[in-house]
């Protein structure tokens, strides 16, 4: 399974952005999900994760009530829905899956995730 995220870009502050990720080489319906994000001299952190069915998600403290993870029931998309932006947002972005998985639950830690995507730039003015 390859992933390709998009859906980056320069944003002010309280505005939003929709990040995309496509599979392709195969399909995501087995697989559980995540985004996380890296900012500049910083480690990669978990922001979202999806479980296989899309039943349970789990998000960072730090996007609660402002992000929202999800996916396509065709297991070929997930997306990241970001309200309220700030600019400690900023970051690259990449999605994650993990999988197959025969049951469902969501993955904070990145060492679960065995595929990733290429990541795609988040910036956000203040």
């Amino acid at each position: 399974v390859q992933l390709q995220a998009s859906g980056g870009g320069l944003v002010q502050a309280g505005g939003s952005l929709r990040l995309s990720c496509a599979a392709s080489g195969g399909t995501l319906s087995a697989y559980a999900g995540g985004w996380f994000r890296q900012a500049p001299g910083k480690e990669r952190e978990f922001v979202a994760g999806i479980s296989r069915g899309g039943g349970s998600t789990g998000y960072a403290d730090s996007v609660k009530g402002r992000f929202t993870i999800s996916r396509d029931n065709a297991g070929q998309m997930m997306f990241l829905q970001m309200n309220n932006l700030k600019p400690e947002d900023t970051a690259v972005y990449y999605c994650a899956a993990k999988g197959p998985v025969g049951g469902g639950g969501y993955f904070q830690m990145r060492s679960a995730y065995d595929y990733w995507g290429q990541g795609t730039l988040v910036t956000v003015s203040s």
